[in-house]
């Protein structure tokens, strides 16, 4: 029997996709909760260099970084439900939309959102172009991966928990910008590898409203 072990931070988007990959793939494995403020001897044993979550541990040996995780899990748990295409360019343009996500997206944009330091309006206006030109590659598609859930979807929808407190926080709209992927998110959702790892927006909230009081911004 195979042992699979995720080292995890419930609010955060990086650990959500490989949850959402896990489940997509029918794995059973052990959740191991973290306090990033008091990292646990496993993690730091697990992931020396970053010394961040999501670790996969597999039969002892850990995996880091979300996306090489997830690439990992398809690549291993290869039967049924792949998210990666098998066409060497489909692959490619696969690997390099998520790549942008990461970058663009992910890369601490939303974090100066949801701070409300004066360059938030700066943040709001870079988050909104970049999901613009992700929604122009996503274009009449039901999904980045096509007929189904593929690398990309999973690469991007768990940020769509954090919209509420980004607009929240931010005062805007993203739904108003960018409507086409506010649907595919909620389409997203129908599919239970989704709505079972996303958490409810308000508890994101909940913990930003925490969090900015721990870090003295409110």
């Amino acid at each position: 029997m195979e042992d699979v072990v995720l080292l995890d931070f419930w609010p955060s988007t990086f650990a959500m996709r490989v949850k959402i990959a896990l489940a997509e793939k029918g794995i059973k494995y052990a959740c191991k909760q973290e306090d990033l403020f008091n990292k646990s001897p496993l993690l730091l044993e697990m992931n020396p260099i970053h010394k961040k979550i999501p670790v996969l541990i597999h039969n002892g040996k850990p995996i880091s970084e979300s996306l090489i995780i997830v690439q990992y899990i398809d690549e291993v748990w290869n039967h049924q439900s792949t998210l990666l295409p098998s066409d060497p360019y489909q692959r490619s343009q696969a690997l390099f939309w998520a790549d942008y996500i990461d970058k663009k997206i992910y890369g601490g944009i939303g974090k100066r959102i949801w701070m409300g330091k004066e360059d938030q309006e700066e943040a709001k206006e870079e988050l909104m172009q970049h999901l613009k030109t992700i929604e122009g590659e996503l274009g009449d598609k039901l999904y980045f991966g096509g007929e189904k859930i593929g690398y990309v979807d999973v690469a991007l929808v768990p940020i769509t928990s954090w919209f509420y407190t980004y607009e929240t926080c931010g005062n805007f709209s993203i739904e108003a910008g960018c409507p086409k992927l506010v649907a595919w998110a909620k389409r997203c959702k129908e599919n239970e590898s989704v709505s079972k790892t996303l958490p409810d927006s308000l508890d994101i909230y909940g913990y930003v409203v925490q969090l900015k009081k721990r870090l003295g911004l409110q």
